[in-house]
């Protein structure tokens, strides 16, 4: 499994996320306390929204902690959205092509978790995606067909409604295969504007997922501090230092909205 955030707020340096705190997404990449595994060494990804109407994105298949030029451009990179992700792999192959977050246009999509029993489904499941976007497959992993497929569902014109038709979808064709692993899923998608992040699962057993609202982030002798107000919002697989009572656990089966200031957290029914 791997290890994620998404910040969305005033414009802070990748840097303060990434690299600053005491248990940064970077350090949790060789020693994660809340993930399957330990090290989540099989590549990382950035994507971040700057001046452009569409995020860029930096990807590689280095382990995060031996990667120069992710040190360097975290430290000249300021976003007011952000999403970051460390990987380890399920299955697939290490490549670029494979690593987090994907895009499309102006969506960025990421995740932690699994589809059970994917490569027995996989042409199945890909035969639902939309041509228009099958044809920006690039890899192989279960998550950009995911994405694929949300998008095919309407992912750009009601983000809840696409990922709840994915799931059910996917659910269905695991249920049909008869495979007995789990889907776990806790994943983040955003237009640029807004930020939505689901916890789901089918056994109630997903990755973890935390949260953090404040007025801004401030990182001081490696803790991250909140000033007061509630313009930034921090969703991340696991803290980022050990003042427990900052982070707030989003609960299985909830999907959380942050837009300009605002934030919910609601039920994810399907």
């Amino acid at each position: 499994m791997c290890r994620w955030l998404a910040y969305s707020g005033p414009s802070i340096a990748l840097e303060d996320l990434l690299v600053k705190p005491m248990k940064s997404l970077i350090r949790q990449s060789l020693s994660s306390n809340q993930g399957v595994v330990t090290t989540n060494g099989d590549g990382f990804g950035v994507g971040w929204y700057g001046d452009r109407s569409f995020p860029g994105i930096f990807r590689d298949t280095l382990p995060a902690w031996n990667d120069s030029n992710l040190l360097s451009l975290s430290e000249q990179i300021k976003a007011k959205l952000f999403f970051a992700h460390v990987r380890a792999s399920t299955g697939t192959s290490t490549s670029r092509e494979n690593c987090h977050p994907f895009r499309y246009e102006n969506m960025l999509f990421m995740h932690n978790g699994m589809i059970g029993g994917f490569r027995e489904i996989r042409r199945e499941y890909e035969q639902l995606i939309d041509a228009r976007y099958y044809r920006h497959r690039l890899g192989t992993t279960d998550t950009e067909a995911f994405f694929l497929l949300a998008l095919s569902n309407g992912l750009a014109e009601d983000v809840p409604l696409a990922l709840r038709k994915t799931v059910r979808q996917t659910l269905a064709l695991m249920e049909a295969s008869g495979s007995d692993e789990p889907f776990h899923m806790t994943a983040a998608v955003s237009n640029g504007d807004a930020m939505y992040v689901v916890r789901y699962s089918n056994d109630d057993r997903s990755p973890s997922l935390y949260y953090a609202v404040s007025g801004g982030v401030e990182i001081k002798d490696q803790t991250v501090h909140f000033s007061d107000g509630d313009c930034a919002t921090l969703v991340l697989s696991e803290p980022l230092d050990e003042r427990h009572g900052e982070w707030v656990a989003i609960e299985e089966r909830q999907i959380l909205f942050a837009r300009g200031g605002m934030t919910s957290v609601e039920n994810f029914a399907l």
